[in-house]
């Protein structure tokens, strides 16, 4: 591969990225004022992951963290954003979900040169399986966002699709307290009181 081949890929994945920026997710922005975008919502979690670096169990690597984050919605730019707590949102780990998030993975990473390609969605996939250290913080972090968004704007989605606590324990809390359990306590602390 040439160099000008090479920069043609990396400008071609790079340019279709933005297309997330086009994909609206259920989450308000924390002032409550319009529904935030999947590309804010990925640079949101990369700043939660470096600001919230300390709250990590060992030997998790936040670089590597904050690489998962900002490309682990890129697949939504085909497949879209499914709220976890709208009906289809139970859905979301449905095997026709999983099959349409792969074949877009296989598009949008297959645009960069292949070394960066293989890296790129190999990491991806550590993310969504969320096995290693690094994939169970990073998932902790894409649960409490929406969650603080939500404290900020008043209820947000959970009013919208009237949300339980314990439907959010079991879909959110439990996903956060595998690779963030102090940080699932506070952010439980407070969320009950708007549940009460």
């Amino acid at each position: 591969m040439t160099v000008t081949d090479r920069l043609e890929a990396q400008f071609a994945f790079l340019n279709e990225a933005d297309r997330l920026k086009h994909v609206m997710r259920a989450t308000t922005t924390v002032d409550g004022s319009r529904l935030e975008n999947s590309g804010e919502h990925s640079w949101h979690l990369a700043l939660y992951a470096l600001v919230l670096a300390d709250q990590a169990g060992p030997g998790v690597d936040i670089n590597r963290v904050i690489r998962m984050l900002l490309i682990h919605d890129l697949v939504e730019i085909d497949v879209g954003d499914v709220p976890i707590h709208s009906q289809n949102g139970q859905a979301h780990a449905s095997v026709e979900t999983q099959a349409a998030e792969a074949k877009a993975a296989d598009r949008i990473f297959g645009l960069l040169p292949p070394d960066l390609a293989t890296s790129l969605r190999t990491l991806w996939e550590e993310f969504e399986a969320a096995e290693t250290a690094d994939a169970r913080f990073a998932k902790s972090l894409d649960r409490i966002q929406p969650v603080m968004a939500n404290l900020m704007s008043g209820g947000g989605t959970w009013a919208t699709y009237n949300v339980t606590y314990d439907q959010l324990e079991s879909r959110v809390g439990s996903k956060i307290a595998k690779g963030a359990p102090a940080l699932w306590e506070w952010v439980r602390a407070k969320a009950r009181p708007w549940f009460a």
